[in-house]
């Protein structure tokens, strides 16, 4: 069941609880947090963002719905300060949204690596906790801190039930011959090193939410989302399943990304390795923040100073821009072919739902599957759910904004309601 239809039996169901969901995304050092209403048509009551936790000034800026922006610089020890924090704000008399912590009902955390044992978000206990810890290996910048999030809310509301839910999950129905390293099979055995992909919470709300608004069923369709951002990754959907993803046993595979090279040959990398005596350390930061855009231009990952630069002449943009385009395009028409066709192309992310320059140098070399685009359609979506291509085109394309604290919320609440 896709998450457009279970929100919609969510909401038919609403009635006999009320229920306001905490949703969480804990970095090693920040936290997000968003608090929902279920019971009022996914309301969002409040949201905010702690940053540089465990830093001698931390940052903490918090939106509740109908009232002004709060921001202070406060020093947060640890998760459990911060946590505790944002705890006392939403029940704060002035800035809070509810009048004490009984009001919610239930928490979503965000957990990066799931692995093979978390198919689907799930109700966490003791075992799962378990099993979150052993992953910790394969996702050693992320897991642990979910983890942090996790402990600290069973800590602080020990009778509120907690639910992990898992960017690799959905992509947990990829075929062997997708997710498989030609590596000496004994470490996909022993040690379980595969593809994996992620971004798979954006991937299950936009793909189902494109069908929808183009008014078919998405079981039926065959769908390529491109979720382009400071990270970016493309996944095949056919017929309500994630195929292929381009991001594999780690977020570094696949497209070219703010930080990250995306795809890479390991021997280019072991011969800068031994060229500038980099350890595993120095050759993992390498590949993660001094690569992808900011590498090609030597210096900026914003997108928009890329477009400025592309369009003013400027020759190191122009190559960023380009390359960028060209590998979005490849993964597009390799995913055609693996599915041996698509109905559909979803656009989403900061870069794909804002930037129509993107979009039409990527769309606009398509018309060998049947893409016709609408340049002022394409234009006028920013930010915006729209289809930007014409009447006459064989594939649909749409721009889908991302909302993954709403599947969060909706995954958390069809488990515990």
């Amino acid at each position: 069941m896709y998450i457009c239809e279970k929100y919609k039996r969510s909401k038919n169901n609403i009635k006999r609880l009320i229920m306001k969901v905490l949703v969480l995304n804990c970095g090693s050092s920040s936290i997000k947090y968003q608090l929902i209403d279920m019971a009022n048509n996914a309301a969002l009551m409040a949201k905010g963002l702690i940053e540089r936790i465990g830093a001698e000034v931390g940052e903490f800026t918090h939106k509740a719905t109908g009232k002004d922006k709060y921001y202070v610089q406060t020093p947060v020890k640890d998760h459990e300060v911060g946590i505790s924090l944002v705890l006392n704000t939403l029940t704060d008399e002035n800035l809070g949204v509810i009048k004490d912590l009984n009001e919610i009902n239930a928490v979503g955390h965000r957990v990066a690596h799931g692995g093979e044992y978390f198919k689907e978000s799930t109700i966490l206990g003791e075992t799962e906790i378990k099993e979150i810890e052993k992953l910790c290996s394969l996702a050693p910048l992320h897991n642990p801190a979910s983890l942090l999030g996790i402990n600290v809310m069973m800590k602080i509301l020990p009778n509120i039930k907690q639910v992990g839910i898992f960017d690799t999950s959905f992509h947990q129905t990829m075929p062997q011959e997708a997710y498989l390293y030609a590596l000496p099979y004994k470490y996909y055995r022993e040690d379980k090193i595969r593809r994996y992909g992620f971004h798979g919470t954006s991937h299950k709300y936009v793909g189902p939410k494109g069908a929808e608004l183009l008014g078919k069923k998405f079981e039926d369709l065959k769908i390529i989302v491109c979720h382009l951002g400071n990270g970016a990754s493309i996944c095949a959907i056919n017929k309500g399943k994630s195929v292929d993803t381009s991001m594999g046993f780690t977020p570094v595979e696949g497209l070219i990304m703010g930080t990250r090279t995306g795809d890479l040959d390991l021997g280019a990398l072991l011969y800068i390795g031994e060229k500038e005596g980099l350890d595993f350390k120095g050759m993992n930061t390498l590949i993660n923040k001094k690569s992808g855009l900011f590498g090609i231009t030597e210096g900026t990952t914003d997108m928009r100073d890329i477009i400025a630069g592309k369009l003013s002449g400027d020759e190191v943009k122009t190559r960023a821009f380009n390359s960028f385009v060209y590998r979005v395009k490849k993964y597009i028409g390799a995913y055609t072919a693996a599915m041996d066709g698509v109905d559909l192309i979803v656009m989403t992310g900061g870069i794909g739902e804002n930037a129509f320059v993107v979009r039409e140098a990527i769309l606009k070399d398509l018309k060998f599957f049947g893409v016709e685009l609408d340049v002022n359609a394409n234009k006028e979506a920013v930010g915006i759910e729209k289809l930007i291509t014409t009447k006459d085109s064989r594939t649909a394309v749409m721009v889908v904004p991302t909302n993954e604290e709403l599947v969060m919320a909706t995954e958390t609440y069809n488990l515990v309601k």
